[in-house]
């Protein structure tokens, strides 16, 4: 189901999609599963104040500028009136992983996990995107589900994360 390694997670804002992610991703490489993830924003992003370096040459027109330190190694590149790249060249810019999460990119074709709860006020993406193969839910299964479709408490992450293991085809023996 998963051959890609790769899963988006999908819902409305307010659903709880990076909690859910941020469990998963401390689990999974608690194990020692190398976890990448893309994160789309419709906002915004400033990961620098505008009097440090790398936002100097950035502001002065550098097309990307990478900063690096013992601890971590940032690249911001400006768009610059261009369209977002599309998903599969920013996948194929990450290191090789044993799993690739993305959040967001509802659009996009591949397999995901839709983050659902009632209480946000919206309806769910599930019935109308035949991509979502597996919808995480503070609310119980309603009736007529399509076949395949695998109905997971999001209150439960532990079954959510044995659920993402058994798709992936992971050994069940993990750590």
């Amino acid at each position: 189901m998963l051959e890609e390694k790769l899963l988006g997670v999908v819902g409305w804002s307010g659903s709880g999609k990076t909690t859910l992610l941020e469990v998963l991703v401390r689990d999974l490489a608690a194990r020692g599963l190398r976890v990448n993830v893309v994160k789309h924003s419709h906002h915004d992003i400033v990961l620098e104040p505008p009097h440090k370096d790398s936002a100097r040459l950035r502001t002065a027109g550098a097309a990307e500028v990478m900063t690096v330190s013992p601890y971590r190694i940032a690249l911001v590149e400006e768009l610059r009136g261009e369209p977002e790249p599309p998903l599969r060249a920013l996948l194929a810019r990450l290191r090789p992983a044993d799993l690739n999460l993305v959040e967001g990119y509802k659009w996009e074709a591949m397999p995901k996990l839709e983050v659902y709860r009632p209480a946000v006020g919206q309806r769910p993406l599930y019935p109308d995107d035949l991509h979502i193969v597996a919808v995480a839910s503070d609310s119980p299964a309603p009736a007529g589900l399509r076949p395949g479709l695998v109905w997971l408490d999001l209150n439960a992450p532990d079954k959510v994360r044995d659920w993402l293991l058994a798709a992936l085809k992971f050994p069940s023996d993990l750590p």
